[in-house]
């Protein structure tokens, strides 16, 4: 297994600290705080491991501060119900005594109903396009000398691959429709646990999704402090995260220093698996300047 992923993974395996309550670790990965989706992942699996015989079908979260990599993160799960085909957990995630996140999240029996589905838009096949960490070392010529801080994240290893549908240099950003669209999956297979493929998707679902409102304004995250502010996620459907996902996105509005973004995931037949929605900070840094 690649053995960023197999990281991962070992992240995504908390550690038991008390009834309802777990930690987690995390990975450097050149950015200033820890991964969004990463706390969200390990949140989902803190709620999963509280509940028997369901299966979450929708999560909302909240970043309140940002996550220290070097800290542990300590969850709490509440359970707020447990109906007869619904349960509900609210799981908070602390360092250091300070909450940093909250979610809660609503879990469902198993059952059939209706059924219908939006229909996956028409792009070229991720065999037809160039992974992501070409396009970084093409991004980094193109751009000259970059702040080293900035080359380490687009050079970080990491554990999914993605093929941007129609990729733009955010060392050399242009102006472009509020939307886009990649293709993702594991660098490797992974074992076959639907609820940790529930997991690695929340953790890939915070990827590249708050960068969708900078698009119309040829900006970038290294020209604008850039943060998610909240997250919402609806699985629809099963999905393997090691198969070829498409992650189609788009953004209505942005205002007040803030950009909303929705998502949606299809698996390579063309299913719809998930729903995503955010809302980002998008700040220019104080003095005008770039970020550090």
């Amino acid at each position: 297994m690649d053995p960023t992923l197999e990281a991962v993974i070992r992240q995504l395996d908390l550690e038991r600290t008390g009834e309802d309550a777990f930690r987690g670790t995390s990975r450097d990965t050149g950015a200033p705080s820890v991964y969004g989706g990463q706390v969200l992942a390990q949140a989902l699996v803190a709620a999963e491991r509280t509940v028997e015989g369901r299966v979450p079908h929708s999560l909302h979260a909240y970043f309140l501060l940002p996550g220290d990599v070097a800290e542990p993160i300590d969850y709490r799960v509440e359970r707020l119900r447990d109906g007869g085909s619904f349960s509900a957990r609210r799981v908070v995630a602390s360092q250091l005594g300070r909450p940093i996140f909250a979610m809660i999240a609503s879990l469902q029996a198993p059952g059939d109903g209706l059924e219908h589905a939006a229909p996956m838009p028409q792009v070229p096949p991720p065999d037809a396009l160039p992974p992501f960490s070409e396009l970084g070392e093409r991004w980094l010529a193109e751009a000259g000398p970059v702040d080293p801080r900035i080359e380490a994240v687009l050079r970080a290893g990491r554990a999914f691959e993605f093929r941007p549908v129609d990729p733009q240099n955010p060392l050399r950003p242009a102006s472009r429709e509020p939307r886009q669209a990649s293709w993702f999956r594991t660098l490797s297979p992974v074992p076959d646990d639907p609820a940790l493929h529930r997991a690695l998707l929340a953790y890939a679902s915070d990827t590249a999704l708050a960068g969708t409102p900078l698009r119309p304004h040829a900006v970038s995250w290294p020209q604008v402090r850039l943060a998610s502010i909240d997250h919402a996620l609806w699985l629809h459907r099963p999905a393997r995260v090691d198969g070829w996902l498409l992650y189609d996105m788009d953004s209505p509005s942005a205002q007040g220093g803030r950009g909303l973004a929705r998502g949606q995931i299809f698996d390579r037949s063309g299913r719809l698996v998930a729903s995503v929605a955010q809302e980002a900070l998008m700040r220019a840094p104080r003095g005008g300047g770039r970020p550090g």
